[in-house]
């Protein structure tokens, strides 16, 4: 099974991806580490794109997505978590990650792409500030036992 988690920057992706991976078992890959597969970049986004294909019906893989363009890569079948929290929160963690500092560019450029996958298609949606990520994994069981 792929299991897609999508967000923006900061927003609780990552700490949902190692929640799911504690109750499946998963692979996971983040943004473009699937570059690793190949020497270029057209031969491993190919050999990624297969290896998503063949996990939609074999081994439990979760792809975690803060850019829009990797969304693409998805086959169908993939199950797709959208990661959502507010901007106060997304700002916070962004500073902590920079040691304190949060840049106003910086600042600027997560204000600006705030809400950029809102409108996106997903399976089920996460609140990266207060969800239970047990209702999560509760939801992916579900899907793959049947």
């Amino acid at each position: 099974m792929v299991i897609a988690i999508i967000g923006e920057n900061c927003s609780g992706k990552s700490t949902l991806a190692t929640e799911i991976q504690k109750v499946i078992g998963a692979e996971t890959v983040t943004g473009k580490d699937y570059l690793r597969l190949a020497k270029s970049e057209c031969e491993a986004e190919k050999a990624f794109r297969a290896k998503l294909a063949n996990a939609v019906s074999g081994d439990n893989m979760i792809y975690v997505i803060s850019e829009k363009q990797h969304i693409a890569l998805l086959p169908d079948g993939a199950i797709r978590i959208l990661v959502k929290a507010d901007i106060e929160t997304i700002k916070d963690r962004f500073k902590k990650r920079l040691r304190g500092n949060l840049p106003p560019p910086v600042e600027q450029m997560l204000i600006r792409n705030h809400g950029v996958f809102d409108a996106e298609n997903h399976d089920i949606e996460y609140d990266g500030v207060s969800g239970d990520p047990a209702e999560v994994c509760a939801f992916i069981e579900d899907i793959g036992s049947r």
